[in-house]
């Protein structure tokens, strides 16, 4: 399906010079002279480069549809990840570094979105949102308005996020997974 360059969103697949590319990014410009375009920074779904492109609006890239798929998040066995397909039971092993960062919020059992493209996994979509326990959160400093303080807090997966004064080691809280940000306490 073709498209406009100014119609490019992030996440939308692409395909351009040969390869499939993912707009991370976008940044809409409107130059005082000459015509508008759209910038934006593309990650590689095959090798991981990074590119950023502008596309005018007479520009048409074509867009490409991914065919989803759920799996179930098994184990990691080294550097590797191990995903079950729900269908038929199938293991798919695939590198840390396809997902990136998101990759330290899998929860054994985890339900998984994997995007194939000619049969070939290229990415993994991981739930919005996951609960997380409070590990280690670092004590209130006396003073500080409770309006717009955060703290440091290490979840039980390692990873560092900011949360509000009132929240302590222990509690268990929802978390933005590609944001890696505090959304609220989990009920």
């Amino acid at each position: 399906m073709k498209i406009s360059g100014v119609d490019i969103r992030p996440g939308n697949i692409i395909e351009y010079e040969g390869g499939i590319w993912r707009a991370v990014k976008i940044q809409h410009t409107q130059p005082g002279k000459g015509g508008a375009y759209m910038q934006v920074e593309m990650k590689n779904l095959i090798d991981g480069r990074k590119n950023n492109v502008r596309f005018r609006s007479a520009e048409t890239v074509e867009r490409v549809r991914l065919d989803t798929k759920d799996f179930q998040f098994l184990y990691a066995e080294g550097d590797d990840l191990v995903f079950m397909d729900k269908e038929n039971y199938e293991q798919v092993q695939l590198p840390r570094d396809l997902i990136g960062e998101p990759a330290a919020f899998l929860q054994d059992g985890m339900d998984v979105v994997m995007e194939l493209y000619n049969e070939r996994p290229i990415s993994v979509q991981l739930p919005d949102q996951i609960e997380a326990t409070i590990v280690e959160a670092d004590a209130v400093v006396k003073g500080q308005t409770a309006s717009s303080s955060y703290k440091p807090a290490i979840l039980d997966n390692g990873v560092r996020v900011m949360v509000p004064p009132h929240i302590s080691s222990g509690t268990r809280i929802v978390v933005d997974v590609y944001e890696q940000t505090y959304i609220r306490r989990a009920d």
